[in-house]
């Protein structure tokens, strides 16, 4: 650079010689080359980067180039005067000038260029912790596919299992189609063979009733003789005549053993026969056995059951205010629960598919048997007016009856469809009514565990009643039914407020309960059977199931049921308002509750096993 400028002032070295023509040429493109292969480099490596750099550059070089061309074009030709060399001195000045300028932009691209390269290496920083992170993302990717090929090989052995699985549900399903149709069969041939026996049976009481007639017929004739032979008349007949010989029957005269007696009789004439005597002990017991004792046959009842059922009467029945003993009482939820007529007794059965039985006694329940048989869970509890005999329903689409002796049932009644959800004592001695899920009403004759009547009402039956030659059923439709058993016909509607859980009957028979699924109780005066009821409701209390039991207190002044928040409500009749709430011992939602014929204690039993006798003492 120094010595173009001295060059351009026209000034040579001493002792130098001119510059060969063409070497500065020859520099020129050398550096400009060299130039341009630096700048085609960083063009490939920093070309998206510094387009502005290059862009100053490439001007810059391009007045640099022009510069030396003024500068060669001047050194080639020698000042012709002074005027032409000032001029040469003033361009020569400006171009320093312009060089200054270029530098000093050379200078501040080249900061530019340090700036830019410290960008460029915290990207490339910034690039390798992003190529790390990448890394790491794939190797986690590559974990998680591998997880996924993991659980779709396991989901693969899982549908296998499940096609395998449903196959055998489907087999399962098609055996359980054909032991159905089976067991239809098998029953229809059961209830074939229990009409027959049923008439053979009836044959044979007709049968066994016409020997008794005639045994009784034979009695009788036998003591008219005996009579006769006891009091004989005289030989002769003031007003007749005709001797005694000739009064008698025609075969007993001609007989060799009369007229032996008569010959003796006559030898003989004050000797009483002491075989054939009317007050005779033997024929007075073969009499009374004759005609008092009752030959049963093929029946399923015993003689106690058919005493008359004493009438117990409830003065004035206790509000319960205070729980007496709480105890879980089962191993699964309890579904009902029963007092017995003598109050002393108390069944609660549940979804354990057994019965317990409690005695009560100085406020304490305690256990006193179990009773099996079940092969499903207990639905309904009622025992016999005489306290003997336990009927229960059960999911098991079956009825059956204990006797308080046994643990295993006497009589088990089938043939309903679906689970039975009721069952009551009729009555009638010896006739029991079933209601079940299949819409079907039925009434059994114990002794002969055979179906009398089926009232088919197509609507799932939740409760049933019984009063004297009437039934009362509740169904899911809304509606309670009442049903003549003499005619099996339905006599009256009640339409209710929603789906019946329970009915409850009055122990003067004249009033009816009903609890339903909106949380309300109704009762129905059946002395007027007309549609006008009384509703009772309270704050809080909310019917928990399709089963929730109510119940009508014995003196018929109250009326108690459980509720979903673990409480129970007692309303009082007279006023319909409510008349006390006891909470706290139930964690669960109550499903029964049951009041003693004596008032004196009420028992509440719920979904979580527990079981809580309440009494006001």
């Amino acid at each position: 650079m120094a010595v173009v400028t001295a060059n351009a002032r026209g000034v040579s070295p001493r002792g130098s010689r001119p510059p060969a023509p063409g070497a500065g040429g020859r520099s020129e493109e050398s550096w400009k080359g060299h130039i341009i292969r630096e700048l085609k480099h960083r063009d490939l490596s920093q070309h998206a980067m510094f387009q502005d750099l290059i862009r100053f550059y490439t001007q810059l070089l391009e007045k640099t180039s022009l510069t030396k061309g003024l500068l060669s074009s001047a050194a080639r030709r020698p000042p012709a005067g002074g005027a032409p060399l000032s001029s040469l001195q003033q361009q020569s000045i400006q171009l320093k000038k312009t060089t200054g300028e270029l530098a000093y932009q050379v200078v501040e691209l080249t900061q530019q260029i340090k700036i830019k390269d410290g960008v460029l290496e915290e990207q490339h920083a910034r690039l390798l912790q992003e190529q790390r992170c990448l890394s790491r993302v794939s190797e986690t990717h590559q974990e998680l596919q591998a997880q996924v090929e993991q659980v779709q090989g396991q989901n693969t052995v899982l549908k296998v299992e499940y096609d395998t699985l449903l196959e055998q549900q489907r087999a399962a399903e098609a055996k359980l189609r054909q032991e159905t149709v089976g067991g239809e069969e098998l029953l229809a041939k059961v209830m074939k063979r229990k009409n027959q026996a049923a008439a053979r049976m009836n044959s044979h009481n007709e049968r066994r009733s016409r020997a008794r007639e005639a045994t009784q017929a034979a009695a009788r004739s036998k003591v008219n003789l005996d009579r006769s032979a006891v009091h004989p008349p005289s030989s002769t007949s003031p007003s007749s005549g005709f001797s005694n010989s000739s009064s008698a029957p025609s075969s007993r005269s001609t007989s060799p053993k009369n007229e032996k007696r008569d010959a003796s009789t006559e030898r003989k004439p004050m000797r009483l026969v002491r075989s054939a005597s009317v007050t005779s002990p033997r024929i007075l017991t073969s009499i009374k056995e004759l005609f008092d004792r009752k030959r049963r046959g093929h029946s399923v009842c015993s003689q106690e059951e058919d005493l008359v059922s004493p009438v117990r009467i409830c003065v004035s029945a206790r509000v319960p205010a205070r729980a007496l003993q709480v105890l879980d009482a089962h191993e699964q939820d309890i579904n009902a629960v029963r007092f017995s007529s003598s109050s002393d007794l108390l069944a609660t059965g549940g979804t354990d598919k057994v019965i317990k039985l409690w005695e009560v006694r100085a406020g304490l329940l305690t256990h006193r048997g179990t009773l099996d048989g079940s092969t499903e869970g207990i639905t309904c509890i009622e025992f016999d007016p005489m306290g003997f005999r336990i009927l229960a329903a059960s999911y098991s689409k079956a009825a059956m009856l204990w006797q308080l002796g046994d643990s295993v049932p006497k009589v088990t009644l089938t043939g309903h469809s679906r689970k039975v959800t009721a069952a009551r004592f009729s009555s009638i001695t010896h006739q029991v009514v079933t209601g079940s899920a299949d819409g079907t009403i039925r009434l059994w004759d114990l002794r002969r565990a055979a179906c009398l009547q089926s009232r088919n009402v197509a609507k799932y039956c939740s409760d049933l009643v019984c009063s004297e030659n009437c039934i009362i059923s509740g169904h899911y439709d809304g509606q309670i039914r009442a049903w003549d058993s003499r005619v099996a016909s339905c006599v009256q509607v009640f339409p209710a407020q929603g789906k019946v859980t329970s009915l409850d009957l009055s122990s003067d028979h004249c009033q009816l309960l009903s609890c339903c699924r909106d949380d309300c109780l109704q009762l129905f005066d059946l002395r007027r059977w007309s549609n006008e009821r009384v509703t009772f409701r309270a704050d809080g209390f909310k019917c928990g199931s399709d089963s929730t039991k109510a119940v009508i207190s014995p003196d018929c002044c109250y009326l108690a049921a459980g509720s979903a928040d673990g409480a129970v409500y007692i309303w009082n009749v007279s006023t319909g308002k409510l008349e006390t709430r006891l909470p706290d011992k139930h964690s669960s939602s109550i499903s029964a509750v049951s009041w003693s014929l004596s008032g004196e204690y009420f028992v509440s039993v719920d979904k979580s096993k527990r079981a809580v006798l309440w009494s006001d003492m």
